[in-house]
């Protein structure tokens, strides 16, 4: 937390792991609340942004994984971390694979993504 910081003083934004920039004007302001505003942004920035550019780069490949496979199955939502599907019965394990296989191997990390996968007639009960 401390490195993001200094970082952000240094350069003036912050990244995500994609490389996506946000930049902190007030980073080196001389008002304390605004500048701890600041701070707090340096360090959630890089981590939300960064979760949301590996849920985009996975939503981006399961469908074309559903256009090349010539599925039925389509993506309707994404809440979050979450992805919802409606899947037809005869698709579900495929889908179950292609899901989880994509949204784990989005990005090389130095730490394993895990997905869960919840299946159910609706959102409630997949979860």
């Amino acid at each position: 937390m401390e490195k993001s910081i200094e970082n952000a003083r240094k350069n003036g934004f912050v990244e995500t792991i994609s490389g996506r920039k946000s930049r902190l004007a007030d980073i080196n302001s001389q008002n304390a609340v605004v500048r701890g505003y600041a701070e707090r942004f340096a360090i959630n920035a890089p981590i939300q942004g960064s979760a949301a550019d590996v849920i985009k780069i996975a939503m981006v490949r399961i469908q074309q994984q559903i256009e090349n496979q010539h599925l039925d199955s389509k993506m309707i939502m994404q809440v979050h971390d979450e992805l919802n599907f409606t899947v037809r019965e005869n698709e579900v394990e495929t889908m179950r694979n292609l899901v989880i296989n994509e949204m784990q191997n989005a990005v090389q990390l130095t730490v394993p993504l895990i997905v869960d996968c919840g299946i159910g007639k609706n959102w409630l009960e997949a979860h």
